[in-house]
């Protein structure tokens, strides 16, 4: 696995780049501190993965992912965040980021790693719980206006309390692959990128 770090604390990059090499299946083959070295650097290497700060200097990591993003729309970015970050949170969860780790938590930061670049979303449990609160939103969206049946918004209900596939299908006696099939027909009439994205959607306009 290629991997990219942006902090513009040199120390965390260097202490990052030590941890994370101990695991043979990871090379990080550039280190940046801002922002605008994010974005080249994706350019340049096109990573498996991106792991990098929220804040930052004159670039942000989250300018930095959204200018990515819509480049590169599967790239992979995943957030070093801390407790005080919640309006950061929900911006990044909204322009498409894989997920957040807390920089102290270092045990954590190699399997989230690992999970992210086999395109599974990965959050801190504190970020998990303030998810609902964090995206409160007074306004109802329309789904009927957008072609979505009763089924298919119970099935969205279900992936934003968090359920896995398999969860889902034994929740509305459906198959695996039937619940698959649905998910992927909501997010192309929401166009939107992956469930992770739903379940935003739904906390957002609901």
């Amino acid at each position: 696995m290629r991997v990219v770090i942006v902090d513009d604390d040199k120390l965390v990059c260097s202490s990052l780049k030590i941890i994370l090499e101990t695991d043979a299946e990871i090379e990080v083959i550039a280190v940046g501190h801002d922002g605008s070295d994010a974005i080249k650097l994706y350019e340049v290497h096109h990573p498996d993965v991106l792991l990098m700060d929220i804040r930052m200097g004159l670039i942000s990591g989250l300018e930095a992912a959204e200018k990515i993003l819509k480049k590169h729309k599967f790239a992979k970015i995943l957030f070093l965040t801390t407790f005080s970050d919640d309006e950061y949170i929900v911006k990044a969860l909204k322009i498409g980021a894989k997920g957040f780790i807390l920089k102290q938590d270092y045990e954590s930061i190699i399997p989230a790693l690992k999970a992210v670049n086999i395109n599974q979303s990965v959050f801190d449990g504190d970020v998990v719980d303030k998810l609902p609160l964090l995206m409160q939103n007074t306004k109802n969206f329309n789904y009927k206006k957008y072609g979505i049946s009763e089924k298919e918004y119970e099935l969205i209900e279900w992936v934003a309390e968090g359920l896995s596939n398999k969860e889902i299908a034994e929740k509305l006696f459906l198959s695996e692959g039937t619940v698959r099939n649905y998910l992927s027909i909501i997010l192309e009439k929401l166009v939107l990128r992956d469930r992770t994205q739903l379940a935003i959607f739904y906390y957002k306009n609901n």
